[in-house]
């Protein structure tokens, strides 16, 4: 009988050297675009930890001071600092992105799989709806129900969360469609396995883990959407440092200081730009196209 013994130098140098290999093969725009990511994950748990001033002082002798030393992003028509402004309004900008993506996922969940696994009267009614809310742009649906429910943060979170929610579902449905003809599932129907055992071990896993990318795509999309919202007055309202509130109070002064807009408009190009970028990267793992 021959006994094998494995050095456990060896296998820790074997696991550096693939994450070495792991690391260094990451392109650069993704580890950018964590980093991006990651300023504004800090931003939103920790605010007072980044900002050099509070972002509702004010200090009229300041008003509309281009950016210096003391103001890295210049101040606003009544003093306030809007770098301070910019990484307070982090958070709520944030949460917005992640509730209305939670929101627009849980809709495209029941109804992508409805539409998908469900008996014909049930599915095809579905499909129609889903024919019809996708003819509707999506900032044009989010306006609708903005008008339903009234501006503010939560109907902002809602609003965004239905107007995208037809467009996974059916993201969700052609996936689900594509599962349940697979070999594996049909292999588990003739074992005899009951449809909630299909479904939960089978059908729902593999459906749904292509779609991981689309939380990280969806969360910059969905702070897209809320700060436009905003900033047409359909969402949160000023005095909020959220970053669409402040595109919208600044845009009276545009003129004569850009930086009111040129500054929350970055910040919110920079969480659309880096969360589509690990989403992308994400996608591309899980597909096994990335070299």
């Amino acid at each position: 009988m021959t006994v094998t013994v494995t050095n456990p130098a060896n296998s820790i140098d074997h696991r550096k050297s693939r994450w070495r290999h792991w690391v260094l093969h990451v392109p650069v725009a993704v580890w950018l675009s964590v980093f991006i990511a990651l300023f504004f994950i800090i931003a939103a748990a920790a605010p007072a930890a980044l900002a050099t001033h509070s972002p509702f002082d004010t200090d009229l002798l300041s008003a509309l001071t281009p950016p210096t030393s003391d103001h890295w992003l210049g101040t606003d028509d009544i003093g306030r600092d809007l770098y301070s402004r910019i990484v307070w309004g982090t958070r709520e900008s944030l949460l917005i992105g992640l509730g209305a993506m939670a929101v627009a996922l849980s809709g495209a969940l029941v109804l992508g799989f409805s539409a998908a696994l469900g008996p014909k009267w049930i599915a095809e009614p579905i499909n129609r709806i889903l024919e019809i809310l996708l003819a509707f742009p999506t900032l044009l649906l989010a306006l609708l129900f903005v008008a339903l429910l009234g501006p503010s943060a939560s109907s902002l979170l809602i609003s965004v969360g239905i107007g995208t929610a037809p467009g996974y579902a059916r993201l969700i449905r052609a996936q689900a469609l594509k599962v349940k003809g697979s070999g594996y599932v049909e292999a588990a129907w003739a074992l005899g396995h009951t449809r909630t055992s299909v479904f939960l071990q089978h059908i729902a896993p593999n459906a749904f883990r292509p779609l991981v990318a689309l939380v990280a795509l969806g969360i910059g999309q969905s702070v897209v959407w809320a700060s436009g919202l905003s900033f047409l007055g359909l969402g949160v309202a000023p005095p909020s440092p959220e970053w669409g509130a402040l595109l919208e109070s600044g845009k009276a002064n545009i003129t004569v200081a850009w930086w009111l807009e040129i500054f929350p408009g970055i910040a919110i190009v920079l969480v659309a730009l880096s969360f589509t970028q690990i989403g992308q990267y994400i996608q591309d793992r899980l597909e096994g196209q990335t070299q």
